[in-house]
């Protein structure tokens, strides 16, 4: 019975630190989201989706790099920068684009790990609440059957 205090400061800490998780993805998404609406992006009108739209969240970065894939390609014939010759003009077109396009695949990872913090940051505190509910119950010690012949 002394560990019951233990094991619910376990599941207190746990429930502390799930919330910390919380505050701190939520801040990375709105750091990332206000930074990428800062830089004025919007998405090209022949984009898949998201046409039009000021680039903040993760699928409109995400379709913003696509179709910057797509007009690259189609600037060079089709290389990447890498199969072009060192002397194309083009071939600066090409690392531009592969630029861009990195640029918004970070804000789109840096998105993926701040979703992943809050999600472990419920998960944790689920688990902390659920060890602090369990350390709260009782347990009765199991009645011994009498030996009568």
């Amino acid at each position: 019975m002394g560990n019951t205090k233990a094991v619910k400061i376990v599941g207190i800490v746990a429930m502390v630190a799930g919330l910390l998780m919380i505050i701190a993805g939520g801040v990375t998404w709105g750091l990332v989201s206000s930074q990428l609406a800062d830089e004025n992006i919007t998405v090209a009108e022949d984009a898949a989706a998201f046409a039009g739209k000021t680039v903040n969240g993760p699928l409109d970065a995400y379709y913003q790099a696509d179709i910057i894939k797509h007009h690259a390609l189609e600037a060079t014939g089709g290389k990447t920068y890498a199969e072009l010759d060192r002397e194309d003009p083009l071939r600066a077109t090409a690392m531009n684009a592969s630029f861009l396009r990195a640029s918004l695949f970070t804000s789109v990872v840096a998105f993926g790990v701040a979703a992943f913090a809050i999600g472990m940051g419920l998960l944790t505190i689920l688990l902390g609440w659920a060890v602090t509910a369990l350390a709260s119950v009782k347990v009765s010690a199991p009645a011994t059957a009498s030996a009568s012949a």
